[in-house]
């Protein structure tokens, strides 16, 4: 779904920056000079440009770097402090909160908070999410000096967090000095906005509390230049694209994850509305296109994807792929069969025909819009999938005391779906199970596929539903995955958050097995929900069960939608350590394969 800043509380006043769905923003007011106030600081400024821009809830972590500016970030009436048990988990947070609310932000301190958030980071960059990540930093005396100072690595330069922050952010602003601030800080969340990517903003722990005449508690507004397609290059691309596509006979048209960035899920909806084709989305796209459309077919993932779907897209003499990126797991080991010289490939500012001419400087969204005028009506492609179609079939039914099998979980997961739900799902075979889950209108749906860094849910659960908190957030994890970032469980339940956690504990990293197995793939079995009920010890509302069998699984559920519906609610689910999915076997082998190609001859 197309996420929206402009959706947020705004202040009260009218002169400020709106973002628009766009992601441009426009001046609404003018703004007169006004004396400097005693809350005119740049720790007072920067919260209220975050909230401007949409967010209500920073992740943070405290240190003696940036406790200044936490108490003017906690001052503002509009932004929320959540405090993290560390600052990897912060940086998840502020992803799963940027992926609903279309922007988030964390705070932790100099170089031993930041080298432990920037994982993270990587992570949200990968994803396309804007993420301003604010480091509280030296005193500005001690610039230049040749002092040693302690979060450092014992050496009297202050830059190794900045340089390695310049490959994983798209700007980088180092604030020690008072004059320039503002631009600085207003270029680095501008840039976020614009690219769709992290930023990192270091504040000098002595500026938050200083006051200038640029700070004015009515900031003048900032804009962001409007990006616009070059009107002849956009013309021609259609045209182009039409001629191409009006002469095939079957062509399709696949969604990728470059659809959010693009800010174009709509517009590729309403293209599918107008012409016809059949429609399929890449695996990292799942939830950005309604799968109740009348002419979808599934996920294409070559050989793990949806039943058939593969099939009609493979078979397709032309394909429209939006947004897509094509990596070694998406591709399942490079394994699809495609080939170029059928491709349309739209990227966020540029079409690729057929192999061949590239146009570049025009919009997704622009493209899209102007194609659906352009293209004739064409379902030969969705009615083979018709013929061809058979309805997946039911897992083998279990005995109520059996053994649970994980296509028992996910077919009872299924049914928990609705408009007032959305899914997470870990890295490994959760990717495939919950692929298969079929959406409801309205139901939310995220994975981390580029990064793919296991423990990511943990963290992105919980800013996900701080972001909305009118949804029920269903998350499946792994029990290897849950081992790198379980604390924050503690800040679910501090925040009150209603979550559903499914456990799936088979003893061991099952993704890696399938890949390549060995001694290092298995872990050490916890009490996992022991170690939750630690973790409540009575504080709050959470609660935990166990379950090894189908009927312990739907009376767990009953509770946790009933009786238990305004808890954090975890549920372990035991299950064999060979229990995986059909896909995760199919997968695996073909991207051991791809790792395991020699080397080309010199």
């Amino acid at each position: 779904m197309d996420t929206k800043l402009d959706d947020a509380p705004k202040p009260s006043n009218s002169n400020v920056c709106c973002p628009s769905q766009n992601g441009t923003a426009s001046f609404l007011g003018s703004h007169d000079p006004c004396p400097i106030s005693s809350d005119a600081t740049l720790g007072s400024h920067l919260a209220r440009r975050l909230v401007q821009i949409g967010i209500r809830d920073v992740f943070s972590v405290p240190g003696d770097f940036n406790l200044t500016l936490l108490d003017h970030l906690i001052a503002e009436p509009g932004l929320n402090n959540i405090g993290c048990c560390n600052e990897l988990n912060a940086g998840y947070a502020a992803d799963g909160y940027a992926r609903s609310r279309g922007v988030g932000a964390c705070v932790v301190t100099f170089t031993v908070g930041g080298l432990s958030i920037i994982n993270a980071i990587a992570g949200a960059y990968s994803e396309n999410l804007p993420v301003i990540c604010i480091v509280g930093g030296p005193n500005t005396n001690d610039f230049g000096t040749n002092r040693i100072l302690h979060h450092t690595i014992g050496l009297p330069d202050f830059s190794q967090e900045l340089r390695c922050f310049q490959t994983v952010t798209c700007f980088q602003a180092v604030v020690n000095n008072i004059e320039d601030a503002h631009e600085q800080i207003d270029k680095a969340i501008s840039t976020a906005l614009k690219e769709s990517k992290p930023v990192y903003i270091s504040i000098s722990c002595n500026l938050p509390a200083i006051p200038h005449p640029t700070f004015s508690r009515e900031p003048i507004p900032f804009a962001l230049s409007p990006r616009m397609s070059n009107k002849k290059g956009l013309e021609v691309a259609v045209e182009a694209t039409a001629a191409f596509l009006n002469k095939a006979v079957k062509p399709v048209m696949v969604g990728g994850p470059k659809l959010r960035v693009a800010k174009s899920c709509e517009a590729f909806v309403e293209l599918a509305d107008t012409c016809g084709y059949a429609l399929a989305v890449m695996p990292s796209a799942k939830g950005l296109v309604p799968e109740h459309h009348q002419h979808f077919i599934g996920t294409y993932w070559g050989a793990v994807g949806t039943s058939f779907c593969g099939e009609i897209v493979e078979s397709s003499d032309a394909y429209l792929f939006a947004g897509p990126i094509f990596n070694d797991y998406s591709s399942v080991g490079y394994s699809l069969l495609l080939k170029k010289e059928k491709a349309i490939i739209v990227h966020p500012e540029r079409v690729v025909i057929a192999n061949g001419p590239t146009f570049g400087c025009v919009l997704m969204k622009d493209f899209l819009q102007a194609l659906s005028k352009k293209l004739k009506r064409n379902t030969t492609a969705y009615d083979n999938y018709q013929r061809i179609f058979i309805p997946d079939g039911v897992p083998l039914k279990c005995d109520p005391q059996e053994p649970l099998r994980v296509n028992i979980l996910f077919q009872h997961i299924q049914k928990m779906l609705s408009s007032n739900t959305a899914v997470i799902a870990e890295t490994g075979d959760s990717w495939f199970n919950c692929q298969k889950l079929k959406l409801p209108e309205g139901c939310g749906y995220e994975f981390q596929m580029q990064y793919g860094s296991i423990g990511w849910s943990v963290g992105a659960t919980l800013g996900y539903a701080q972001s909305v908190q009118e949804k029920r957030v269903i998350a499946c994890i792994g029990d290897g995955s849950f081992q790198v970032t379980a604390q924050d469980v503690s800040t679910m339940i501090r925040c009150e958050q209603k979550s559903i956690i499914f456990l799936i504990n088979n003893g061991g990293y099952t993704i890696e097995v399938e890949i390549h197995d060995g001694p290092y793939n298995v872990i050490k079995n916890w009490n996992y929900t022991g170690l939750v009920d630690a973790i409540h010890n009575g504080e709050g509302k959470c609660w935990t069960t166990k379950v090894k069998c189908e009927q312990e699984l739907t009376d767990a559920i009953a509770t946790a939608m009933g009786d238990k519906k305004d808890c954090l609610c975890f549920i372990e689910v035991i299950v064999h350590k060979d229990d995986t999915s059909k896909e995760l076997l199919e997968w695996g082998s073909r991207v051991s394969a791809a790792n395991s190609r020699p080397p080309n001859p010199q």
